[in-house]
């Protein structure tokens, strides 16, 4: 758990710096009911995507998978877009790759360039 916690803040510093470099912020969101997502990365241009960081593993990139689609599900999109992306950035695995309900599975290695 402890080294998840430390994974996590590292990826958001990383994912800051290369949101930083588009003009962009990167936030955390929770809403009253406790359902949460480690990053939104959002841009100038009104674009967004919602990111959950795991270690790896296909049992916590599923977890991922399930809380992204949940808070997706529940975005008034008459009020606001729909997130560009999904993604479980992960702090192991061999390739970058789209699973088949659309959501990336991105290693941290991936992000650099």
């Amino acid at each position: 758990n402890t080294f998840g916690l430390l994974f996590e803040t590292m990826a958001i510093r990383d994912l800051r710096v290369y949101a930083d470099a588009l003009n962009g912020q990167v936030y955390h969101y929770r809403d009253r009911n406790g359902l949460e997502c480690d990053a939104v990365v959002h841009l100038r241009n009104g674009n967004y995507g919602l990111i959950e960081i795991k270690l790896g593993g296909d049992s916590l990139i599923e977890s991922g998978a399930e809380t992204l689609k949940k808070l997706a599900s529940r975005i008034d999109t008459d009020k606001m877009p729909a997130p560009s992306f999904l993604m479980v950035l992960t702090g192991i695995g061999p390739y970058s790759y789209q699973r088949e309900d659309g959501i990336l599975v991105v290693p941290i290695t991936s992000l650099k360039d």
